[in-house]
């Protein structure tokens, strides 16, 4: 049966959206202002309703949020925290040039340019081929003494099982008598939970976000980054635009106070959080579409002859569907002759020439590559086109 095109992906954009922009056009201030501030408390109640342990801070990528967070980590930081996850301040040492960021090839490569940017010393841990999420397995084998950061993607919103991550992670800092840092790349994860029902993101490590166009929820393009820390959320939002302080009281507000650290242009405006706040207004819709969509898929090709599914742990936000078919290549050009859309989405990391020093063995990538590949699963795939594409799978592709 030949189906109607189906793409992989496709932007959500609330009609509410014009109307909100318009009036930012109109009010004379389009930069960072009033709405992003009111964005990051909307995000804020959305994720946790009264609870104000953890801090959002935004910014104009996921890319740049990632950016930030290895910035800060290089130096000494007291970091100050009120929160479920501890009360008081403890201290981080600046990395030295031995210590080391763990973290995973198979990601866009927006997870792993910040910490060569960052000039950091980047260290690959392989895959679970099954889960494309990091293998636990292997990180237990890989860190050490150098160990500082360990980077997690939950692919396609699929959390990884963060209790045994973080069993490993407090084991070493025991071992070695050194805190190791987490950072959980959430831009696929809008609206996925961990096992325990908890949002994907808001478990006391750092995490970060994508506001990217074709994420579940845009704000045209930018991001946000999870902390716990109320001391970095401070400092974040100084360094975000320059190192100015935004509220300090200034003589003269185009001649800035003294800046005691150099920032960077990562904040966000006021144009992108309109949209933001538009979209996070029906987030709900998104995520349930996604969510039932990949449930669908999960159940009707569980017991398909050469195709694999991905198990959960928690609840997936499904901004991708990815299974895995023996026959990948020749299920590709079978559904995209019939309109349906299909990719592997990110390239491996560690296969481009930029990355040749930090080469090495990682067979759960190579075997992930060969057979994964991800299909419609968003909001625009209605029940029709989902059983169509149940339909091209089954048959003899």
């Amino acid at each position: 049966m030949k189906t109607n095109s189906i793409p992989l992906f496709k932007v959500y954009m609330s009609e509410k959206a014009p109307d909100a922009v318009a009036k930012v056009l109109r009010s004379g201030f389009i930069g960072e202002g009033p709405q992003v501030k009111a964005f990051e408390e909307d995000l804020k109640r959305y994720f946790m309703a009264n609870d104000t342990h953890s801090k959002i801070v935004l910014v104009n990528s996921a890319t740049s949020a990632e950016h930030l967070i290895y910035y800060m980590l290089k130096s000494d930081r007291v970091l100050s925290q009120k929160s479920e996850w501890g009360i008081g301040e403890t201290f981080w040492p600046a990395l030295k040039t031995t210590d080391e960021v763990l973290t995973t090839a198979l990601t866009c490569t927006a997870t792993n340019w910040p910490i060569v940017h960052n000039n950091l010393k980047l260290r690959w841990v392989d895959v679970d081929p099954l889960t494309l999420n990091m293998s636990l397995e292997d990180l237990e084998r890989k860190i050490n003494a150098n160990t500082r950061i360990v980077t997690v993607v939950h692919w396609g919103g699929n959390p990884i099982d963060m209790d045994k991550l973080e069993g490993i992670i407090r084991n070493a800092e025991k071992l070695h008598g050194r805190p190791i840092a987490i950072i959980e790349d959430c831009a696929h994860s809008f609206g996925g939970k961990y096992a325990d029902g908890t949002p994907i993101g808001f478990r006391g490590n750092f995490a970060t976000f994508s506001l990217q166009a074709i994420k579940h929820i845009t704000s045209g393009d930018g991001g946000f980054f999870v902390t716990p820390y109320d001391s970095i959320e401070e400092q974040a939002k100084l360094l975000r635009w320059y190192g100015i302080d935004r509220e300090g009281p200034r003589a003269d507000f185009r001649c800035e106070a003294d800046i005691p650290e150099a920032g960077f242009k990562f904040h966000m405006n006021d144009i992108s959080a309109a949209i933001g706040r538009c979209n996070l207004a029906e987030a709900n819709i998104i995520t349930a579409a996604n969510q039932s969509n990949g449930a669908y898929y999960t159940q009707a090709l569980k017991d398909v002859e050469g195709i694999t599914v991905i198990p959960e742990v928690g609840q997936s936000a499904y901004w991708l569907y990815t299974l895995h078919a023996e026959r990948r290549d020749d299920l590709m050009r079978y559904l995209a002759e019939h309109g349906v859309a299909t990719s592997r989405v990110h390239e491996r990391n560690d296969n481009h020439s930029c990355m040749s020093p930090y080469l090495s063995k990682l067979p759960g990538v190579d075997q992930a590559v060969k057979t994964m590949l991800s299909i419609p699963v968003g909001y625009w795939v209605s029940q029709e086109d989902r059983e169509n594409i149940i339909e091209l799978i089954k048959k003899g592709w």
